[in-house]
């Protein structure tokens, strides 16, 4: 992932410098303590933000994502509530800014410069690259001198600001539109329909809108990876930013970043075009005869998750069969099958409550030790290559000074389970390790894609329904005045 990094090395200096600040114990005059008193009396860590892949709703309209366990813990660091405002456009975050009615802003938004007239940015925390995006299928640009048609970003976005300047500079005759009323998200998602032409995007956003419009395409790099930050109000009170340098301080030492970007986006940097398109088809052509099977027994489980775990183990064929004797839509061994009281593995209900009650007995067995959220990918690899295995994979990550309750350290060790000089001195001995590794990304990619799919079709759906009725009032509204007309005449 290399456009899709955390910015280390911006990191440690933020590290070094709160930690000068600390070993110096340098203090602030009260009047230039307004900023965190106010908070911390008020009771409540008030943010602005925007949809983007590290900050979004989910299905039950609460925050989630990458942005949002950072402000969380930060509020949990301050000892505050957190309130998250949600808008529509880059413009409305700023003017809550301005009129004090946010603390500060955080979007998952690039770094930029004429920003800082009126705002300060906070410590960098994350980085991407800014690229030139296109519709597969047209001709592939290569530069901003073969651009033909419309170009469109957000409107207040560092993307626009990048594009002034290489007007200024290097592209005189360069034109392009801004949008205050779409997103990246929306933007990339409208030229996938073939509503634009071009779009300039992070590599971020790119990388997981092509999870769900898969005929999204780079066109060429715009720029190098460049770091994402908070922006705070402008002025001489230092101690929000304070606060803020000591808190990543603190993440550094504990590295939350790190596992952060494994649990959000740690699967997403490779892209397969055609394996996206075939799960896509498949999700409008396959998924409807199984779903309510997915959903049935999904119990404390995301059915989408065990959706995408069947897709991976047999592409939604309640009769497929491997070379090892694995059967049915979850691919279950007949020992395990019998376990979980399944007659018959090609029976795709009996399968899918056998693999999901497998699923949810090796989340049991897990040691308390590891973290909530990360517990379902160490089950996810045991289901693949058995729960031995899993062990031994945590037994070597330990033994590497790694830490085994990290999905993030104990992953990496997953392919040297078939390494004789690792393997050897282990309980359960060899194991297609590197399997297993495959098997918990694709699963957690397949599940990426089936989210974001379904809830774009779902609100599209509602959009067409909407207009559907406004016809249908138009329609009620021309024959009432008709109506009106004709007896006005009789």
């Amino acid at each position: 992932m290399n456009n899709i990094r955390i910015n280390y090395f911006v990191i440690v200096i933020i590290a070094l410098f709160s930690a000068a600040i600390i070993a110096l114990n340098i203090t602030w005059p009260d009047r230039q303590k307004a900023q965190i008193n106010k908070i911390l009396s008020r009771g409540e860590l008030r943010i602005s933000t925007i949809p983007s892949p590290l900050i979004t709703m989910n299905d039950k309209k609460d925050p989630v994502g990458f942005d949002y366990e950072l402000v969380k813990r930060f509020a949990d660091y301050l000892g505050v509530k957190l309130v998250v405002n949600m808008r529509t456009n880059i413009n409305q975050m700023f003017d809550d800014l301005e009129n004090n009615k946010a603390d500060f802003i955080a979007a998952g938004l690039l770094y930029n410069k004429e920003r800082l007239d009126t705002t300060r940015s906070g410590p960098a925390y994350f980085s991407v690259s800014q690229q030139l995006i296109y519709r597969k299928g047209t001709l592939r640009p290569r530069s901003f001198d073969t651009l033909d048609g419309r170009l469109v970003v957000t409107a207040g976005s560092a993307h626009a600001s990048l594009l002034r300047t290489l007007k200024e500079t290097q592209y005189p005759e360069l034109e392009w539109e801004e949008s205050d009323n779409q997103t990246t998200s929306q933007l990339l998602e409208a030229l996938s329909e073939g509503k634009i032409t071009y779009v300039l995007a992070d590599s971020i956003s790119v990388a997981v809108q092509q999870r769900i419009h898969p005929n999204v395409a780079v066109g060429f790099e715009v720029t190098e990876s460049r770091p994402l930050t908070w922006y705070l109000p402008d002025g001489e009170d230092n101690s929000l930013y304070a606060a803020m340098l000591d808190y990543f301080n603190q993440l550094s030492q504990e590295d939350v970043l790190a596992r952060l970007e494994e649990k959000y986006f740690g699967h997403v940097g490779s892209f397969d075009y055609f394996d996206t398109i075939s799960f896509i088809t498949a999700i409008d052509s396959i998924l409807p005869n199984y779903q309510p099977l997915f959903e049935k027994y999904a119990d404390t489980f995301d059915w989408r998750l065990l959706a995408a775990m069947a897709w991976q183990e047999s592409h939604w064929d309640p009769h497929a069969t491997s070379p090892t004797g694995v059967r049915g839509l979850m691919m279950l061994t007949r020992p395990t099958a019998s376990s979980m009281g399944v007659t018959d593995r090609l029976d795709p209900e009996e399968s899918v409550r056998g693999g999901a009650q497998y699923l949810k007995h090796l989340l049991s067995r897990l040691p308390d030790s590891i973290p909530e959220d990360e517990r379902i990918w160490f089950a996810l690899a045991a289901y693949n290559m058995g729960f031995g295995h899993m062990l031994d994979a945590r037994r070597l990550t330990e033994q590497q000074n790694a830490d085994p309750d990290s999905w993030l350290d104990v992953k990496s060790r997953l392919p040297l389970l078939s390494q004789k000089k690792y393997y050897a001195d282990l309980p359960y001995g060899y194991a297609r390790g590197h399997e297993a590794y495959r098997y918990v990304e694709n699963i957690r990619r397949y599940q990426l894609s089936l989210v974001g799919y379904l809830q774009a079709k779902e609100s599209k759906n509602k959009i067409l329904s909407k207009d559907k009725e406004n016809d249908n009032n138009e329609e009620q509204e021309r024959s009432s005045l008709s109506l009106t007309h004709d007896m006005a005449y009789q």
